[in-house]
């Protein structure tokens, strides 16, 4: 079983078009050539950078690299962009600041743009913002990104991605910032439990942004009206002895509510813990993020985290019948390569295809570059691959009140709320903002 101790957000999505050109005859007449760096007549090269061969959780995110292969895949088997195939080249950050920032330093000269970009230590983005085009101007090199975590480059102006970031990009840097995000499984579950929803808040401690991603999270647990008998910040790494104190206090206070945006072996950890001290799956609704949607690691722990609560973002793969995107993420990145991280960086390389049909529509074949592409991105609001993810608005970078939630029991996933297949919960009080400290 992989542990998977992502910094603590939760992953997801985005859109596709199948795309039309809607060129002038002269245009469409127009063949295509060398337009910028990573272009050439017959190619665009874009790369990925994730996280994958470390000491750590070997290969914890090359969901995002399969992803964006499928995707590539996918493109290229629907007619590519502007007459050109995609080619994909792979960068391994190795969860280290240094080899993440080699990467991006190695794809300005080699790519068009980053795509579905899933690295967790990215500490600055100057190699980014300072990239030269073919001409030698510093236009920057687009980071079309999936996963997320870094303030820095969440807000960077040459990031864009379909998952918005925790924070309001202009008040970053002030104290306190301003959060957003959705907060409507944390309302529907109080609501739905007698008396209210009361109990523990668990997050991880393992980097200062998985520090300040959760204790955002939990702004908007408390938000939504459920009370907080204990707050905890623990490491992905601690065994499960470190949970006998919280579930202690669930006991004492006769918890019925549980959050924790750990991993998943935290949160089996605390699933152990809580039937060794004799709590009953029902007393509480356990709820964990799309880190807990792993079906082989879920039937791992045997019954242990039966009647665990999942709260996704995105479609559950078990409904691909249900939306076409869904369908072809599954199909061309390998239905036993699919994950959550992959969910958003497929996303990612669709708003690229998108944006840059989009440039090449108002360009010609030639426009394929990325000062184009960036103009388009700057104008892409609403984005949600068609009902796939829950998406944001690509420019303004805000997210969406859309969640879904699913109930785990003996292998397999039970969708809950909404219950009917393919749709989310999307009412539009649930997308709020809360402030809170800047560090975490």
């Amino acid at each position: 079983m992989k542990k998977r101790f992502a910094a603590g957000v939760i992953a997801l999505l985005t859109a596709a078009l199948v795309l039309g050109t809607g060129l002038t005859a002269s245009a469409q007449s127009e063949k295509p050539t060398a337009s910028d760096v990573g272009v050439t007549a017959t190619q665009i090269r874009i790369g990925v950078v994730a996280d994958n061969d470390n000491p750590f959780v070997p290969g914890i995110l090359k969901g995002a690299v399969d992803a964006v292969q499928g995707a590539a895949k996918y493109i290229n088997a629907n007619g590519g962009i502007a007459g050109r195939k995609v080619v994909v080249d792979v960068y391994d950050s190795k969860l280290n600041a240094n080899e993440t920032r080699n990467a991006f330093i190695e794809a300005c000269e080699k790519d068009f743009a980053l795509v579905g970009t899933t690295a967790l230590f990215v500490t600055q983005v100057d190699d980014m913002v300072n990239c030269k085009d073919s001409k030698g101007q510093a236009t920057g090199i687009p980071d079309i990104g999936g996963l997320i975590t870094s303030l820095t480059e969440a807000c960077s102006p040459q990031t864009f991605s379909p998952n918005a970031p925790q924070v309001q990009c202009d008040t970053a840097g002030k104290d306190p910032v301003t959060y957003q995000g959705t907060m409507g499984p944390f309302k529907y579950i109080e609501r739905q439990t007698k008396g209210g929803a009361h109990g523990a808040l668990l997050i991880s401690n393992d980097t200062p942004d998985a520090r300040r991603s959760g204790d955002a999270n939990m702004l908007l647990v408390k938000k939504a009206g459920v009370k907080a008998d204990t707050e905890v910040a623990l490491s992905s790494r601690d065994p499960q002895s470190a949970f006998t104190p919280v579930v202690q206090e669930m006991k004492a206070k006769d918890s019925n509510f549980s959050y924790l945006t750990m991993s998943l072996n935290s949160a089996i950890e605390l699933r152990q813990e809580a039937a060794l001290q004799g709590i009953p799956n029902d007393q509480a609704t356990w709820l964990c993020p799309s880190t807990c949607y792993d079906a082989k690691a879920m039937a791992d722990a045997g019954s242990t985290m039966n009647d665990e609560t999942i709260f996704l973002t995105f479609l559950p793969f078990e409904e691909v019948k249900a939306n076409k995107m869904l369908a072809n993420f599954v199909k061309y990145t390998g239905k036993n390569k699919v994950d959550g991280f992959g969910v958003s960086a497929w996303a990612a390389a669709i708003l690229f295809q998108q944006t840059l049909t989009d440039a090449v529509k108002d360009h010609g074949v030639n426009g394929v570059t990325r000062e184009n592409l960036f103009t388009a991105l700057r104008a892409t609001g609403d984005f949600n691959a068609g009902g796939l993810v829950s998406g944001a608005n690509i420019a303004k970078k805000t997210g969406s009140p859309c969640y879904l939630l699913l109930k785990y029991n003996d292998g397999k996933f039970t969708r809950t709320h909404p219950t009917k297949k393919g749709t989310f919960d999307c009412t539009k009080s649930n997308y709020t903002t809360v402030q809170g400290s800047a560090g975490g």
